[in-house]
């Protein structure tokens, strides 16, 4: 049975059995969202705990989508399975206090700088304001990956019910009025977005709106795979702290 005619009789019975065959149609979806966000998890997570909180996602975006409204189900889908894998990692509390820590400090140190230079810091200064080598830095970068996965879908503050990669503006989106029409925090999120050094805005286009990995991201660009896991870490620490300066400016 095609899908749309599966979510007409799921949407009026409510039937078991129908509910199952959706969950085996869209299955697929949650191992590469599963998969895409592994590829940031330290050794020690399980990933396949990360697959079985997407599969509640998954359920639960099954159990309240509405076919009727025209909203294809894999974008409705996406957000509360990635949504449901987060709520695990949190829960589980995977993210050791160091990492946490380390996350912090880079952060702080891009917003500090960035603001003081009137420019995006170079690898070298920001090592040099944390007071750590280049070869540190880098090894910094890898451990604090998965804090740059989750930094998309964390609220800008526990007051606010906004996410940061539902409202990044699409560069690509072929209704440009309709941006301009946006609350103001997504003008000021596309320019931070194009703020970025080209690299590191090419790298998020591709991955947050193009929905390539880091090893699909790596082939196209011919880089390796730790290279672009550094462009993405570093894209979206920059973006972070505009953001928290631009917050304290609108105080």
């Amino acid at each position: 049975m095609e899908a749309y005619n599966l979510w007409q009789e799921y949407y009026l019975k409510r039937d078991l059995a129908i509910k199952d065959e959706l969950i085996i149609h869209y299955i697929s979806l949650v191992q590469k969202i599963a998969k895409k966000m592994a590829y940031s998890l330290p050794t020690h997570m399980d990933k396949e705990d990360l697959y079985s909180h997407g599969i509640f996602g998954l359920l639960e975006a099954i159990d309240r989508y509405n076919p009727n409204l025209g909203i294809p189900f894999t974008g409705f889908a996406v957000k509360r399975i990635k949504g449901a894998m987060i709520d695990g990692i949190r829960k589980e509390d995977w993210l050791p206090v160091s990492v946490r820590k380390k996350a912090k400090l880079i952060e702080q140190a891009y917003q500090r700088l960035e603001m003081q230079l009137g420019r995006n810091a170079t690898d070298e200064e920001i090592a040099m304001e944390l007071k750590i080598s280049l070869e540190e830095l880098s090894q910094w970068l890898r451990t604090v990956q998965i804090i740059t996965i989750l930094s998309l879908d964390e609220t800008l503050s526990e007051e606010e019910d906004f996410y940061l990669k539902d409202n990044l503006p699409n560069p690509e989106s072929p209704n440009p009025v309709d941006i301009t029409e946006e609350k103001e925090i997504k003008a000021i999120l596309g320019k931070t977005l194009a703020e970025l050094p080209e690299k590191e805005k090419l790298v998020i286009s591709l991955f947050y709106f193009h929905d390539l990995s880091n090893k699909e991201i790596a082939s196209v660009l011919e880089l390796s795979e730790s290279r672009i896991s550094q462009l993405h870490t570093k894209a979206i620490f920059r973006m972070r702290g505009k953001l928290a300066r631009i917050k304290k400016m609108m105080r």
